[in-house]
């Protein structure tokens, strides 16, 4: 049987094994703040964040943890 793997996710974990920059999906950068995902993707363009683009899609991306990280220890 096959396990079902969140396509965020696979995209992330590629994307961490190939680069030294460590990145969250949209949703898991929320949750650290606190944010449903629809409020973090307005958060993300009220605040200018930098956004990962991804391959084959227009609206999907990932934002850098160290952005995140700093954002959560200022607040």
């Amino acid at each position: 049987m096959q396990v079902f793997e969140d396509w965020n996710q696979k995209v992330k974990r590629t994307f961490n094994a190939t680069n030294p920059e460590v990145v969250l999906t949209v949703s898991e950068a929320g949750s650290l703040l606190g944010l449903t995902k629809d409020q973090m993707k307005l958060y993300v363009d009220k605040n200018k964040l930098t956004k990962v683009p991804i391959m084959r899609s227009v609206h999907r991306y990932l934002l850098l943890k160290s952005e995140i990280d700093s954002i959560v220890q200022t607040r």
